[in-house]
């Protein structure tokens, strides 16, 4: 199909004067395995990039002068959408309701939440005595934000007797934190200033013990940090150093609050430890050693440790118990066996009550345990596509549950549910101020078949009376990595398409976890085409079905997503009306051969490594979006970038535009939209996101021919 049928709009209405980017060609080569590669832009990639994530203005004169150019070339070709985008954006933000607030979480003598101001963009983090009384305001994320391009709260930990905040800021986007703690009966800070850390702290029940996260020289969370409060943080204790660069280390708490649990880890083996919040004087207590592909999760119960592990041949998890003196593998033993199909998600030890949320033919449920009596009983909707999630909150010794629901037509839904009388009370519903009837759209769940004979579940969006004739366009998202699975939940953007004529679909393709662990397994290192075809098999199916046509879906993926819709745009180009790649991990082959990278080594075991391994290369090398674009008809490209992003890096889609633009053929739109102030997340503040998705969607809308349609 030419460009012309696949774009019954004509883009290229937009002022055709407007010349786009040519980046020189400046070829740098290197041999792998005996294979010569070329690489003529990999001058965009900045020699003192680290140094950028720090301090933006950096950034040598060339390539931020080509930067512009293509944001600025982006602004001219869309310029005829930008009553489009601003009357999206006012529609998306009066979905909002902009002095919301979360429903308070107990935690001793005080409840915690969050809320917004009208008008503004960014959280105040709020506390009031439980069971009433006045208001105190611990944290203005505006007050912070004044004066800086982006803010963004990283978290927040106060210490056990509610004295002292510690908060994490990244003013950048690198994601480069920064703690603070805050009297909280003075409102001040104190001295105290952690810097390049990620974000988590935890809290010993000294209220003088901190431990954070610290990053290395290259960006990459490898140490656990323990600050003393009113010590120079130069004078901090490592408490634990992870030798491998290709793990990662996560901090967090046991329900009980007894431990601190630090977690090392890469996408398929971890170990964890624990510190006594008691003692945070005494060594910390490893649990079972890293074993290559097990990995496992701790709860605590009194004497016991409550294990969720896939040892065993557990592929999809079960739960053990472990004595606390004892708690090495050796003595785990079964509490809830392993069940192939039903993936174990999410396990909490409450004192009385163990929850687990778990997965099975592709639909979440929550199931209750009573320890004293082991009586299950689980929580469960009857939608054929819907989101579940545990909102397990701060306390321990409790009956109530909270937890989360909505659909893709359902806004979303906290229930408090009594795990003993089984009573469920609505405590909020998500407010859409400008209206919304979900009896006025329609959501279903279909399964694609995939060239091997597996099926690929969709979770379909559309609004009543959407002609189901093969007309309609459609908006195809998929990810597919990581074992992430991606809900069919509520969303207050995609109504803006799906009521101007588009149907909204989610693949849930292999390589995360909808249909088990396997789905994960099936989708990652060798078997990581199947990502690709499946979503093109998702694509052809809805073809098939009438709910489009071939060359009317804009697909659409962010990060590793942009990687499988790169990917799928190199395989199947004719399929697609557009694609919209946001932060794209397009430049797969290099990054992976560069072991100097923030997220190089850990991804090694989700895509292999090409340095070490030749059969790697040449795998990663048949995909990798950058590396196989041919010179043919591609459809309409909207990339996003961000300059301070330490996942994705700017260059790798400015690269990818580059080369599109030079080797396609045809005059489809190639555009690249750059966040100068931002990083992988984009936009700070609630508001400002939206403006990017506002233009994402016009240009969805521009090129299916659809601009000029009112709201429905």
């Amino acid at each position: 199909m030419d460009a012309a049928a696949r774009n019954p709009s004509k883009p290229t209405d937009a002022p055709t004067h407007v010349t786009p980017p040519k980046a020189k060609k400046q070829p740098v080569k290197s041999v792998w395995h005996g294979v010569e590669l070329v690489d003529e832009y990999a001058w965009m990639r900045a020699e003192n990039w680290q140094e950028v994530m720090r301090d933006p203005s950096l950034l040598p004169a060339e390539i931020r002068a080509h930067l512009e150019a293509e944001n600025a070339y982006t602004e001219a070709m869309l310029a005829d959408t930008r009553e489009l985008q601003e009357q999206l954006f006012q529609e998306m933000k009066g979905r909002i309701k902009e002095d919301d607030s979360s429903v308070p979480a107990p935690d001793g003598p005080w409840e915690y939440y969050t809320r917004y101001l009208t008008g503004a963009q960014y959280p105040l983090v709020c506390r009031r005595p439980r069971g009433g009384g006045p208001e105190q305001i611990l944290l203005d994320g505006n007050k912070e934000a004044e004066g800086k391009t982006y803010w963004q709260l990283g978290g927040t930990a106060r210490s056990p007797d509610h004295k002292l905040l510690a908060y994490a800021v990244d003013d950048k986007g690198s994601e480069l934190y920064t703690i603070r703690v805050r009297d909280l009966e003075t409102g001040a800070d104190l001295p105290d200033v952690i810097i390049n850390t990620r974000g988590g702290m935890a809290w010993a029940n000294d209220n003088r013990s901190l431990f954070y996260i610290r990053l290395d020289e290259h960006q990459r969370p490898r140490f656990v940090g323990r600050h003393l409060i009113g010590s120079p943080s130069e004078q901090d204790i490592i408490v634990y150093h992870e030798p491998n660069a290709g793990f990662y280390v996560g901090l967090g708490y046991t329900q009980s609050r007894k431990f601190i649990v630090i977690d090392a880890h890469d996408h398929q083996t971890n170990e964890c430890y624990l510190i006594d919040t008691d003692a945070p004087d005494e060594p910390m207590r490893l649990i079972s050693a890293r074993q290559t592909g097990h990995e496992y999760g701790v709860e605590h119960h009194e004497d016991q440790l409550i294990i969720t592990t896939n040892s065993g041949g557990a592929e999809d998890f079960r739960i053990c118990t472990a004595p606390l003196s004892a708690p090495g593998m050796e003595n785990w033993k079964d509490l809830v066996p392993h069940k192939p199909g039903r993936l174990i998600l999410e396990t909490v030890a409450f004192k009385n009550h163990l929850v687990r949320l778990e997965r099975e033919d592709g639909l979440p449920r929550i199931v209750v345990r009573r320890f004293s009596d082991g009586t299950e009983h689980a929580i469960a909707f009857d939608e054929e596509a819907y989101s579940l999630g545990i909102s397990p909150g701060y306390e321990y010794d409790t009956t109530t549950l909270r937890f989360t629901y909505s659909s893709m037509t359902t806004p979303a839904q906290v229930f408090d549910y009594d795990m003993e009388s089984r009573d469920r009370v609505l405590r909020k519903t998500q407010e859409v101020p400008s209206g919304h009837n979900p009896d006025d759209y329609v959501t279903k769940r279909l399964y694609a078949p995939a060239p091997d004979g597996e099926t690929v579940p969709i979770s379909l969006l559309y609004r009543k009376g959407t002609p189901i004739d093969g007309s309609a366009p459609l908006f195809l998202y998929g990810y597919g990595s990581y074992g992430i699975s991606i809900p069919a939940s509520f969303s207050i953007s995609r109504l803006s398409l799906v009521d101007r004529g588009f149907i909204y679909a989610i693949a849930h393709i292999r390589g995360g976890k909808e249909k088990g662990y396997r789905w994960y397994t099936q989708g990652k290192h060798k078997t990581k085409r199947n990502t690709f075809t499946d979503f093109i098999a998702a694509g052809e199916y809805l073809v098939s079905e009438g709910y489009t046509r071939r060359g009317r879906i804009i697909a659409n993926g962010g990060s590793a997503g942009g990687m499988l819709v790169g990917a799928a745009v190199n395989m199947a180009p004719d399929l697609f009306l557009a694609v919209i790649a946001d932060v794209p991990f397009v430049d797969v082959l290099n990054t992976m051969l560069d072991k100097d990278l923030p997220l190089t080594p850990p991804e090694w075991p989700e895509w292999g490594n090409p340095i070490e391994s030749a059969e790697d290369f040449e795998l990663i090398r048949s995909y990798s979006p950058y590396d196989n674009i041919e010179p043919k008809v591609y459809p309409h490209i909207l990339a996003y970038a961000g300059l301070t992003d330490p996942r994705v890096t700017y260059w790798e889609p400015a690269k990818w535009v580059a080369r599109l633009r030079d080797r396609k053929l045809g005059d489809n739109l190639v555009l690249l939209k750059i966040n100068m102030d931002a990083g992988h997340g984009g936009a700070s503040g609630r508001f400002e996101h939206l403006r990017e998705i506002a233009l994402s969607y016009a240009f969805a809308l521009k090129v299916a021919g659809l601009a000029e349609l009112p709201s429905i």
